[in-house]
């Protein structure tokens, strides 16, 4: 005799209720699927760390043999990646901080943004998607500006560009917009120029990075996917980076105010001086959040992402939001909740229930209960806004094709 469960007297009790919310999986499915085929017809990399040394070295690799056997024969060689004409690649969108790791550490989230890059008779920009209208259309976007630093770096002149920009990361939300951008460029100026990474591999795509933006708690994860530590090694070192457990089963509920924030305003409101308390307290929860995550602890993620360095600052003086959101997700079973990256927009992690979620009754999902409870809160801070719900990413920065 079949044994009772939850999922078949689901299916049992409710047959059409289910059959209705398969036919939606399906249709999702389908229609993820065809974006995938129409959009990104190159295979996911074999390791998560975007573009690695090894995988640049291979390519040049055989486009040199190819092109040896090719004029051993008296046929024309294919192009080698020196020579490519056009470029395509997708970075993720990021959420610094996490608390206390201020422009330390970072998430990489299943956000992307996408850029092409191909040979021109002149230069021409053109932005698609989140931000269009304010993200700059000529030399001075960060796309542009990453490009021109990575052809700098490889010791090429830049030819004329077409770029076509999509930015499917909210702009200037706290979301790693920027870093996207110059990451993007970077990553597509080093494959038009033909440049091989040196044996320390995508470390100098994220040394190039960290130099422009300043820090790299966003271009690391945007890199490299996951949860990513960076530091600077010191006067005449480099930057460093190192990746933290990232443990599986967790959902982003982001709320996403409907105004922007400026990284530069956000920082205004900083002290320029911390008392040590205020110090040990950000050391102890910084190491208590990366504990909590090396040992899969989710319980205690909530008193990791603690902070005295920025939080309070930025609540008391530009996000009122900020503080009442907080509570109301963590009351609400979020593992934790914290300002993402300069703000304003403001993330939590949960765990949500186990299966597939197409089994599930609304009221079961942790997620949707978090994120109503954000909403609300926003209503009552008189804050505009809407809840997005994502997930981490072990992929960062990638060639789609070339």
């Amino acid at each position: 005799m079949m044994k009772d469960n939850p999922v078949t007297m689901g299916f049992i009790a409710g047959g059409a209720a289910v059959a209705g919310l398969a036919a939606l999986h399906i249709v999702l499915m389908k229609r993820h699927q065809r974006e995938q085929e129409s959009t990104y017809n190159l295979p996911a990399p074999k390791y998560n760390r975007g573009l690695s040394e090894a995988e640049i070295r291979a390519y040049h690799y055989e486009a040199k043999m190819e092109e040896r056997m090719t004029q051993n024969k008296g046929e024309k060689p294919k192009k080698t990646l020196g020579q490519t004409r056009s470029v395509t690649v997708r970075v993720p969108a990021t959420t610094a901080n996490l608390g206390p790791g201020f422009d330390t550490i970072g998430m990489a989230l299943d956000m992307w943004s996408e850029v092409t890059v191909q040979l021109a008779e002149k230069f021409e920009l053109t932005n698609e998607g989140e931000g269009a209208s304010e993200i700059p259309t000529d030399e001075s976007n960060l796309v542009v500006v990453g490009l021109k630093k990575a052809f700098e770096y490889a010791g090429v002149a830049v030819p004329p560009l077409k770029y076509r920009c999509i930015n499917r990361i909210p702009f200037a939300r706290g979301l790693g917009s920027s870093s996207a951008a110059i990451v993007g460029g970077i990553l597509a100026g080093l494959v038009m120029s033909g440049h091989q990474l040196k044996m320390w591999g995508a470390e100098e795509l994220f040394n190039i990075a960290s130099e422009i933006e300043g820090h790299p708690d966003n271009v690391a994860p945007a890199i490299y996917g996951g949860i990513q530590i960076g530091i600077h090694g010191g006067p005449g070192d480099r930057w460093r980076s190192e990746r933290v457990n990232l443990p599986t089963g967790l959902q982003a509920v982001i709320f996403i105010p409907k105004t922007t924030g400026k990284t530069s305003d956000a920082r205004c409101v900083l002290p320029d001086k911390y008392s040590r308390e205020e110090c040990v307290f950000n050391i102890g929860r910084m190491a208590w959040l990366v504990n909590s995550l090396a040992t899969n602890n989710l319980d205690n993620l909530r008193y990791g992402v603690q902070d005295k360095l920025h939080q309070p600052q930025r609540g008391a003086h530009v996000y009122t939001h900020l503080d009442p959101m907080i509570e109301a997700a963590e009351n609400a079973g979020a593992s934790c909740c914290y300002l993402s990256g300069a703000g304003p927009s403001v993330l939590a992690l949960t765990t949500g229930a186990s299966g597939d979620i197409f089994a599930q009754r609304e009221k079961e999902r942790v997620d949707r209960i978090v994120a109503d409870a954000m909403l609300a809160t926003a209503a009552t801070s008189g804050v505009e806004g809407e809840v997005f719900i994502t997930e981490p990413v072990l992929r960062g920065a990638h060639v789609v094709r070339a």
